[in-house]
């Protein structure tokens, strides 16, 4: 009976680890040919699947390869790619770390503490969930106009400074996760609410600071329609609005193109692998309530 039982369970992890292995060729066939296109040169880019066929190693013709698409993207004079990834990096990790610390804040004082219109405000955030970011955009475009701050980083940051979303995923955290009686004994110890937010709470919701970060710094990272219509200056422009801007009007190195693209997954799959441990603790945090 144990070894029937053992054998059935071998079986099943056969089963899974095949789906699983199916599954990561399937995800994986993508960037490798988003890699070989990036080696392409024009004439034969449409000419290939993957990489050209021919004598040399493996059965590949090695020769036709190139790294130019690289060369110019960084180093023409036509493209100023090395500072859109600056604006970027920039514009996504202030947001990104402004809107957690923001978010951090109003969930607790939503969470912990009792003042008047506490419920009314909760509603009000959760009801704001719902409405269509779309909807927002043409008077979000005149509140910036009317306050001078077109053309600017700070029309891109200010808006995304404390999100509904994670106020309220940040509210339901502090409820699940630190407890009244830890919050009560540092106080009676003279700790001030400021200390007591940052020495104690923040490292509480840690998983959920990860995970929210890089939520937020991955949406900023592909932001695409915000700084096409609050940014005017091309010097400004973030690397989602430069990548679209290396198609021509009447011919498109695709090879470039693509270049673009793989240099932009870069510092987000960086990001999620040094936070990758917080984002799986964040998402999994409300399931077991304790």
């Amino acid at each position: 009976m144990v070894t029937g039982t053992k054998q059935l369970q071998n079986a099943m992890m056969v089963v899974i680890y095949t789906i699983l292995g199916l599954a990561m060729i399937v995800t994986l066939v993508p960037f490798v040919w988003l890699v070989c296109a990036t080696l392409k040169t024009p004439e034969i880019y449409f000419k290939y699947q993957f990489l050209p066929l021919g004598d040399g190693f493996l059965g590949i013709d090695w020769h036709n390869l190139t790294l130019a698409n690289f060369h110019d993207l960084f180093f023409s004079n036509e493209f100023s790619f090395g500072r859109n990834i600056l604006n970027s990096l920039f514009y996504s990790s202030c947001t990104a770390v402004l809107a957690t610390l923001f978010s951090a804040m109003g969930g607790y004082a939503l969470a912990k503490f009792e003042f008047r219109f506490q419920r009314l405000i909760t509603w009000v955030v959760l009801s704001s969930l719902i409405v269509p970011g779309a909807l927002l955009i043409a008077p979000g475009y005149q509140l910036l106009f009317n306050l001078h701050l077109l053309d600017t980083f700070s029309a891109l940051i200010l808006p995304a400074m404390a999100p509904a979303f994670g106020v309220f995923l940040f509210r339901q955290s502090m409820i699940n996760s630190v407890p009244g009686d830890l919050m009560e004994a540092a106080r009676v110890d003279g700790c001030g609410e400021l200390r007591l937010f940052f020495t104690i709470i923040l490292p509480i919701v840690r998983p959920m600071i990860g995970a929210f970060l890089l939520i937020t710094f991955l949406g900023c990272w592909n932001n695409f329609i915000g700084p096409q219509i609050v940014l005017q200056t091309p010097e400004k422009f973030p690397l989602a609005v430069a990548i679209a801007q290396l198609k021509g009007l009447y011919s498109t190195n695709y090879g470039m193109l693509m270049a673009g693209t793989l240099v932009s997954i870069f510092p987000v799959l960086a990001l999620f692998l040094l936070l990758q441990k917080e984002f799986i603790a964040g998402l999994t945090a409300g399931a077991v309530k304790g």
